[in-house]
C-alpha cells in the first residue's frame, strides 16, 4: 500500500519543523510547498531532512515545490502560509495580508485535492479557517484550525513548571478564539487526577491563565522578529496523526460550531474528536456562568475578525 501524502503550504519555520516531525513519525510522504521565490529554500530543507533519514531510520520521501500540481490528491494539508507576527502586533493585524493568501490557497486545494483534510495554522487563526471553509466549500468535518491544541499545550506547560510535576500528567484545556480572549478552563485542570486548584493558589493560577493568553506574544517579544514554531508544529502534527491513524484523540481545536456551546456558524476552539472522518464530533459540556461569559467575550472578538473578511 502506498504511503499517505502530506502537503505543507508554507515552508517557513513552522512548515520545516512539521516536515521533520511528520517524517520522523512516518505519517507519510511530505511535500513542502511555497512560492517560486522560496523554492530553493524549501528544496534545501527537504533535502536536509532526507539526509537525516539514515540516523532516524524512516523512509518517507520529502520534497519541495512551488507547483500546485505536485500536491494533487494529498491526504492532508497543513497551511502555515502568510506573514508571522512581529513585536507590537496582535494576530488580527495580519488579516489584511493573510486573507488574500488564504483565498488563493483555498481555491488551489479545492482544485487539487477536494477530499483532503485541512489543518489551518495561519493567523488570525479563527478568521483564516473560516475563510478557507467559505472559499473552498469543504464540509465542516474536513476543516479545522490548530489553535486550542497549542494554547492547551502552553497551559499544561506552565502548570507543570509551577507544580514541578511531569507535563505528561497535566490535563487541561483552553477554549475560545486563538487570541488574548481565549478561555482556560482551570476548574477542569488536573495533575495526575488531582485538581490543580488544590495544588496552586487562586492568585497564582490567575497569573498562569494570563500568561497562557499572552504566551504567543511573549515568544514574539523574545525573538524580536518572528513567532513560535516548534510547539505550533507539534500541535498540528497531533491533529494530523489522529486523522491519519484514526486515533480519536480529543483535541481542543477550532471546529465549526452549529449550536454547540450556544455558538452557531463560527470556528472556535472546542474539544473535538479527530478520527478518519476528520472532526467527528464536538464534546460539549456544561459551563459555569463565568465561563459562559468569557466564551461569549471571545466569540465577540472572533465575530469581529471574521466580519472583516467580508465573507
Amino acid at each position: 500500500m502506498s504511503r499517505k501524502k502530506l502537503a505543507l503550504i508554507g515552508g517557513g519555520q513552522i512548515g520545516g519543523n512539521i516536515a521533520l516531525l511528520a517524517a520522523q513519525k512516518e505519517l507519510g510522504d511530505v511535500i513542502i510547498f511555497d512560492i517560486p521565490k522560496a523554492e530553493g529554500m524549501i528544496q534545501g530543507k527537504a533535502l536536509d531532512i532526507m539526509q537525516l533519514r539514515p540516523h532516524d531510520g524512516y523512509d518517507a520521501e520529502i520534497t519541495g515545490t512551488s507547483d500546485w500540481n505536485d500536491v494533487n490528491d494529498a491526504d492532508v494539508f497543513i497551511i502555515t502560509a502568510g506573514i508571522p507576527r512581529k513585536p507590537g502586533m496582535n494576530r488580527e493585524d495580519l488579516l489584511g495580508i493573510n486573507l488574500g493568501i488564504m483565498k488563493d490557497v483555498a481555491g488551489n486545494i479545492k482544485k487539487q485535492a477536494p477530499n483532503s483534510f485541512v489543518i489551518v495554522i495561519s493567523n488570525p487563526l479563527d478568521a483564516m479557517v473560516y475563510t478557507f471553509h467559505k472559499v473552498s466549500g469543504f464540509p465542516k468535518n474536513k476543516v479545522v484550525g490548530m489553535a486550542g491544541a497549542l494554547d492547551s499545550a502552553r497551559f499544561r506547560t506552565f502548570i507543570a513548571m509551577e507544580t514541578g510535576c511531569s507535563v505528561q500528567d497535566v490535563t487541561c484545556m483552553v477554549l475560545g478564539g486563538h487570541g488574548d480572549t481565549m478561555v482556560p478552563i482551570t476548574r477542569l485542570a488536573t495533575v495526575g487526577g488531582v485538581p490543580v486548584s488544590d495544588l496552586i493558589s487562586p492568585e497564582r493560577l490567575a497569573e498562569i491563565e494570563n500568561r497562557t493568553r499572552f504566551a504567543g506574544g511573549e515568544i514574539v517579544k523574545l525573538f524580536g522578529n518572528g513567532s513560535a514554531f516548534y510547539a505550533p508544529a507539534q500541535s498540528a502534527i497531533e491533529i494530523a496523526e489522529s486523522y491519519l491513524r484514526d486515533k480519536k484523540r480529543v483535541v481542543p481545536c477550532a471546529s465549526l460550531c452549529e449550536g454547540e456551546f450556544g455558538i452557531d456558524g463560527y470556528f472556535i476552539g472546542v474539544p473535538s474528536v479527530i478520527g478518519s472522518g476528520g472532526v467527528e464530533r464536538i464534546l460539549e459540556f456544561k459551563l459555569l456562568d463565568d465561563e459562559k461569559e468569557a466564551l461569549n467575550n471571545t466569540l465577540t472578538s472572533v465575530k469581529k475578525t471574521v466580519g472583516e473578511t467580508g465573507l
